[in-house]
């Protein structure tokens, strides 16, 4: 017997079930508001990151508000210390009219504030990073989202490791930028406001000084700026572009292994990292030539303030102890400055990163369901009606295809590679849609579809078998939400996978490895078709289903796979014409649409096309 855990054993529960699909469609439909929010926050402010940033936490503002008031709080200490500082070598410095208690009460001032920190400090990253980690939360799951609506064209030219860089890294910056302007920003505005508010009730003329710095920051930003920007944009495309070539790298190994080139692959490999590193490089020294500048102008800037304060102390204009304080106000607002300009190449990195994600979330090539028909049932008839395909600014494909297939049947494709065998098949999935002509289903044409209801009742085993790192029994039960372990014995032995799974010490809950790498190719093939069977699809696809397995494998799934598809609609791939002896009906594809058309010993007869193809292959 399979070895099982009875506590993965599922039945079917009506009750269960309907409660499931009413909170899957409740959930679905919050997810598709917030995903709409996603995109018209982008949409309509597409041209200006940083609004499309402040957009992406409404809702949030309460919580940011709060933040502030508790960062007012627990900060306090830092714009009251130089009061009390300047206070104290005054009534040390000028004692007429004080006692010691003055000195002690302005030390009890600040122990009191100083003891706040902590408790505010809580409360203030409580409400801030509650919000920030919520959106970085929903942006990704939107992304994750938008990428199971893209179509399969898009998913084609878009490489996977680009995706992975964008709701990896791009988010990640987003949530940096988002910390940094809220904590950085905050603290560098709420310090400068009081520095200078102090600053303005004690001294006019030191307030002017002050003053003066302004313009000096303003213009070492603007003289940066625009070269930051460049070079955070193509540090961030040549990151994507690796992230795309190692992912291609490991997928590749054993071929590169195989034909001995991991040199080449190596030096491919270096090239692309050396361009990250020039790359890395100039944005390392345009950042560190304006934090360099900027540290230089405001140091200076703190020793002038130095002698102009001393100054006016030995003219009798401020008291002795004011210096001090002047000098700790000043010290702040140089390096609140100094901070805002060291920001701003992550500012940089994170606006660039919001245009990033843009690019997904404002993507058009969706496959939109919204108002076609859903189908609550699939019976599996299909016409092709002079059906014709193209990708964009190829040769057409598929010119003029004509084809009936009714009902129950099993049709095998057979052809030339690059005849259209495939492109036959994704236009029955939906994944393509014709450029003229048209595909019905049931009567409907599928452009009118849901396809997503069609699906549903739809089962694929591809030519390059598809598995996850989990169990065998995740695998096969893959997307299901309820079955019985009937249905799941049933599945294993139709795909010849039983002996199998028995010489395994945990059974069902092995777990195969990542792409299933613990497998051998067949053993990958037969659980790929037994996720297939589980489904009880009313159609099903079987693209080169049995290609990577061994004669008496093949026989046994063959002979399992005709009990199986009785009643259902069926096409069928195989390069191997023998295992399609039983469809009921072959199409030959060629020249554009279907050259020959019958059942196998019909074909045979009329020594046509498929008569030497088979010949070819029985010598």
């Amino acid at each position: 017997m399979i070895k099982k855990k009875k506590n993965n054993i599922k039945n079917t529960n009506n009750i269960k079930n309907t409660n499931n699909m009413e909170k899957t469609e409740n959930t679905n439909k919050y997810n598709i508001e917030l995903d709409n929010s996603f995109i018209n926050i982008y949409g309509k402010n597409k041209k200006h990151p940083m609004k499309i940033l402040f957009s992406l936490y409404k809702g949030n503002y309460g919580r940011f508000a709060l933040a502030v008031l508790f960062f007012i709080i627990k900060h306090s200490p830092v714009w009251v210390l130089p009061i009390i500082t300047s206070n104290i070598i005054n009534i040390a410095t000028y004692p007429e009219g004080h006692t010691d208690m003055d000195i002690f009460i302005n030390v009890i001032i600040i122990i009191a504030l100083i003891a706040f920190n902590f408790p505010m400090n809580y409360l203030y990253t409580k409400c801030q990073s509650s919000a920030i980690r919520q959106v970085e939360a929903t942006l990704r799951s939107a992304l994750i989202r938008k990428l199971q609506q893209l179509s399969i064209s898009y998913h084609k030219e878009m490489e996977s490791g680009r995706l992975q860089s964008k709701i990896i890294r791009d988010v990640e910056a987003i949530e940096t930028l988002s910390s940094q302007i809220f904590s950085s920003l905050l603290t560098i505005g709420l310090n400068v406001v009081v520095a200078l508010s102090i600053t303005l009730t004690k001294s006019m003329t030191v307030f002017v000084f002050f003053i003066l710095t302004v313009p000096v920051a303003g213009g070492t930003i603007a003289l940066f700026r625009r070269s930051i920007r460049k070079r955070n944009r193509e540090f961030r495309k040549e990151m994507e572009n690796t992230s795309a070539r190692v992912m291609e790298m490991v997928e590749l190994i054993p071929v590169t292994r195989a034909h001995a080139l991991e040199n080449e692959e190596i030096r491919k490999m270096e090239s692309q990292l050396n361009e990250v590193a020039h790359k890395g490089y100039k944005l390392d020294i345009v950042q560190a030539n304006f934090g360099a500048v900027s540290w230089c102008l405001f140091q200076s800037f703190q020793v002038v303030c130095l002698a102009f304060t001393g100054y006016l102390a030995f003219k009798g204009r401020i008291k002795v102890g004011d210096i001090a304080m002047y000098q700790s106000y000043f010290t702040t607002i140089v390096n609140q400055v100094s901070n805002l300009i060291t920001m701003l190449p992550n500012i940089a990195k994170g606006t660039e990163s919001i245009n990033s994600v843009g690019e997904v979330l404002l993507a058009h090539d969706v496959e939109n369901y919204k108002g076609k028909i859903k189908l609550q049932t699939v019976q599996g008839d299909f016409k092709f009606i002079d059906t014709a395909f193209s990708y964009e600014n190829d040769k057409e494909i598929l010119s003029s295809l004509n084809l009936t297939v009714r009902h129950g049947e099993t049709i095998a494709l057979v052809g030339e590679s690059g005849a259209g065998k495939t492109t036959i098949l994704n236009l029955v999935i939906g994944f393509n849609k014709p450029t003229k002509g048209k595909v019905t289903l049931d009567g409907y044409d599928m452009n009118e579809l849901n396809l997503r209801t069609y699906r549903q009742h739809l089962a694929v085993v591809p030519q390059s078998t598809i598995l996850f790192s989990g169990s065998i029994r995740d695998n096969i039960t893959y997307g299901l939400d309820s079955y019985t372990e009937k249905q799941l014995d049933e599945a294993i032995k139709a795909a010849n996978l039983s002996s199998f799974i028995e010489s395994l010490p945990d059974g069902l809950d092995t777990m195969i490895g990542e792409h299933g790498g613990k497998l051998s190719g067949g053993q990958r093939q037969r659980l790929s078709i037994a996720r297939a069977l589980i489904r009880q699809p009313k159609v099903i696809i079987l693209d080169e289903a049995t290609s990577a397995l061994d004669s008496n494998s093949e026989r046994e799934i063959q002979t399992a796979l005709d009990n199986l598809v009785a009643n259902r609609t069926t096409f069928v791939v195989a390069h191997r014409l023998s295992t399609i002896r039983n469809a009921d009906k072959i199409a030959v594809i060629g020249n554009g649409g279907c050259i020959e058309y019958g059942s196998y010993d019909e074909l045979m007869e009329k020594k046509g096309a498929f008569y030497h193809m088979r010949k070819l292959q029985m010598e």
